[in-house]
């Protein structure tokens, strides 16, 4: 047997509800955890480079939600791909693991399902890292304009959405956006991306999913009201090159939390792409600062 110490990263698989639900797992199980949820149209892979350093210190646990990545894709048929619905997929992947509190790091889709945990269970959440992922109106930028459209009148504007989210030109863009050096990217992030859209089913996925993040829109204030309740420790981590998420909605969180410590990063949306040191220090140093508990394992 290979030997393996606790920042190793394992790749596990736990059913939850009927559905296999994988995850990457690293560091002790006496440490605090820290949950990431990841965004679109990825999976726990984008933490790859994460993942390992805060294992030296903390419990890192990275699923893949239902429809992304090794998780199983059931049919729309059969699974209502709503944020509401994966947001409660994930809090039983929790219970099935055994944890009981946590700190959050919440990228993209990652924001619409954390803060759906932090309102079904506020007493879990230890802290909340934030990169890339809005919770007020100023963060929507102009790519928003179309998606909206396709809210009002879904069939009219399938095409466009299409275009505008998933298809290969999307991918690049949405990771590159308006970044002067579009050398640091590795093309390998959006070609496999598109490859992982492509496959079959996955286009009427991310449609249903998408057409349901009005709904994260509408619950904006539901999420602000909770931070300005809860107060939960917050560190926001901005890429400033965003072509979706603007610079607004970094600076947004001030008005919920004052106390929000903000970095905004000449990084993309998908930050780590290009400084995954800087985002695992600014994570190292905010996580130590807060002496967090562990957890309780059962």
């Amino acid at each position: 047997m290979p030997h393996m110490n606790e920042a190793t990263t394992v790749y596990r698989t736990v059913n939850v509800q009927g559905l296999n639900i994988f995850y990457r797992e690293a560091g002790s199980s006496n440490a605090p955890v820290v949950l990431l949820l990841h965004g679109f149209p990825s999976s726990s892979r984008m933490y790859d480079k994460l993942i390992p350093v805060l294992a030296e210190r903390y419990h890192v646990i990275a699923p893949d939600y239902p429809g992304f990545g090794h998780s199983d894709a059931p049919s729309p048929e059969t699974f209502s791909y709503t944020f509401d619905h994966l947001a409660l997929i994930i809090d039983a992947f929790t219970q099935a693991l055994g944890v009981h509190h946590y700190a959050l790091f919440v990228q993209d889709y990652g924001g619409p399902v954390g803060f759906r945990l932090a309102l079904m269970h506020p007493d879990r959440i230890d802290a909340i890292v934030v990169q890339n992922a809005v919770a007020h109106d100023e963060g929507l930028g102009p790519l928003w304009a179309t998606r909206r459209q396709y809210w009002a009148n879904r069939e009219a504007y399938a095409d466009k959405l299409r275009a505008n989210l998933i298809s290969f030109d999307a991918a690049k863009q949405r990771h590159v956006g308006t970044d002067p050096h579009p050398e640091l990217y590795d093309p390998d992030l959006w070609t496999d991306e598109s490859a992982f859209l492509g496959r079959p089913g996955q286009d009427r996925i991310q449609e249903d999913l998408f057409y349901d993040y009005r709904t994260n829109v509408a619950a904006y204030p539901k999420w602000q009201t909770y931070l300005k309740t809860y107060h939960p420790p917050l560190l926001v981590v901005w890429g400033k090159y965003d072509p979706s998420f603007t610079v607004a909605g970094a600076w947004a969180y001030k008005q919920d939390m004052p106390s929000a410590e903000i970095h905004i990063l000449d990084a993309g949306h998908f930050a780590m792409d290009t400084k995954s040191q800087e985002v695992a220090n600014l994570t190292l140093q905010f996580l130590d600062r807060l002496d967090l508990p562990k957890n309780a394992q059962h």
